[in-house]
């Protein structure tokens, strides 16, 4: 196959609601079929899984920053060459995005490469085990990251839960530490409507007598989290007692069994990635402690990470930040993080999908007032801006409509007057904004198929 050919495969495999998933109100069930045809892809292609290292990572908000800085930091180790596999989801412009290896997109030739062998599996999973189904994208998108790491052989492979956990695809594997980063609502049509319920799901990644590493939780999410771990025999980690972070306007504090690090300046930038960073450095200590043994080597690496689209500055003049908060706890730490900068009312640009809490994550704007240009991307699940608009009135700010993400970004730049704008609720509308100002564009045929 050539690239396109590759990614038409796979795209036009998508499921449910245009995603990459399959129909999750299928129930149980049907839902555990996908770790059976993922698990079913991987045999026939060699195992490749089992040949590296895994840190698995889930989570509600974190889970991207999390896995970039664990794979930022590990290749900063002490092993000269040391490779690392980042699956992370979903993508900003470009599919090849979701199968980072040493922090760059896999190429269009060996993405084609790792297709054809996975093509003949795919076809025999369909021909003998007709049982199973077909396998969807995310499916072979997870088995063909796993191939692709095994060619270029990585070390570590940091493996991001798409969706949930217990029944996501990325659940094939066997870590040798699992990561879970805070838990908060969302998708709560399919996970649950508890943090009980959601940590449940969660916590299907931790596996019997593996180590998990914990974040900064809700206590009704913290002990289900105990409870499954203690059920398994899993060693349980976590923020606040195993290892202690604090933010600082000249730089976080990391202190745990690795040492007690201040003044460290991180890339990314939010009181919230101080507790990233902090998750991340216990997974790799665990992981191996010789991976943080050189302090300078670790600083550089956490100033470093990269990672598009979380409170990015895409422009000045006026200052323009995108961020992919798409929840009502993750707009709360986007404020938080604008106060840290200027305790202003911003112009916020609003893209959000449909299946979200959009008066919940207007209501975590409250303490800041903003004016709301309500949009969509072109994603089909993205909601009515008037919608939006009106849930921004209803909340009693001043809102207004644009037909588009790039409509929207001429308009704030006519009304900022100094003012700060982000543009926020979704990542679809980060790419777009992105894009917008020309730091990146998605292949047309690649949008085509995505959106029709």
């Amino acid at each position: 196959m050539k690239y396109q050919d590759a990614i038409a495969w796979i795209i036009e495999r998508s499921g449910y609601d245009r995603g990459f998933v399959a129909n999750p109100f299928l129930g149980d069930e049907v839902a555990a079929l996908g770790l059976r045809r993922t698990a079913s892809l991987l045999r026939r292609v060699g195992s490749p899984e089992r040949a590296m290292r895994v840190l698995h990572v889930a989570g509600t908000k974190g889970k991207g920053s999390t896995s970039a800085t664990i794979a930022t930091v590990a290749r900063a180790g002490p092993a000269a060459g040391s490779r690392t596999g980042l699956y992370a989801t979903p993508h900003l412009h470009t599919f090849r995005e979701r199968f980072l290896i040493d922090d760059e997109p896999i190429s269009e030739g060996e993405f084609a490469a790792v297709a054809d062998l996975l093509l003949p599996a795919d076809r025999a999973v369909q021909a003998e085990e007709p049982e199973l189904g077909e396998p969807t994208a995310f499916e072979i998108a997870t088995a063909l990251a796993l191939l692709a790491f095994g060619r270029a052989g990585v070390d570590l492979a940091v493996m991001e839960v798409g969706m949930g956990g217990r029944l996501d695809a990325t659940n094939v594997v066997s870590p040798a530490v699992s990561v879970i980063t805070t838990i908060s609502y969302d998708h709560t049509a399919i996970l649950g409507d508890t943090l009980t319920q959601i940590a449940f799901e969660k916590a299907g990644i931790i596996k019997p007598s593996i180590p998990v590493v914990v974040g900064p939780q809700l206590l009704e999410a913290l002990a289900e989290l105990e409870r499954i771990a203690a059920e398994r025999a899993s060693p349980l980690y976590r923020a606040d007692r195993d290892w202690q972070t604090e933010w600082t306007s000249s730089g976080a504090t990391l202190s745990g069994p690795w040492g007690d690090w201040r003044g460290v300046s991180l890339a990314l930038a939010g009181r919230h990635q101080v507790e990233n960073a902090g998750l991340a450095l216990m997974a790799l200590h665990l992981l191996d402690p010789r991976l943080l043994g050189n302090e300078a080597r670790v600083r550089s690496a956490l100033s470093s990470v990269r990672w598009p689209g979380r409170f990015e500055r895409i422009s000045v003049s006026p200052d323009i930040y995108v961020d992919g908060a798409h929840n009502v706890d993750s707009i709360a730490r986007l404020v938080e993080t604008l106060r840290d900068i200027r305790d202003e009312a911003p112009l916020v640009i609003l893209g959000v999908s449909r299946d979200k809490d959009i008066a919940g994550m207007l209501q975590a704007f409250a303490p800041l007032q903003p004016e709301i240009i309500a949009t969509a991307s072109h994603n089909p699940r993205a909601a009515d801006p008037a919608l939006i608009a009106d849930a921004a009135l209803a909340a009693g700010f001043v809102a207004s409509i644009a037909a588009s993400v790039t409509v929207a970004l001429d308009v704030a730049r006519e009304q900022a007057a100094g003012r700060v704008v982000v543009v926020t609720g979704s990542l679809y509308a980060v790419a777009e904004a992105r894009e917008a100002v020309g730091l990146a564009e998605t292949p047309v045929f690649e949008r085509t198929l995505l959106y029709g």
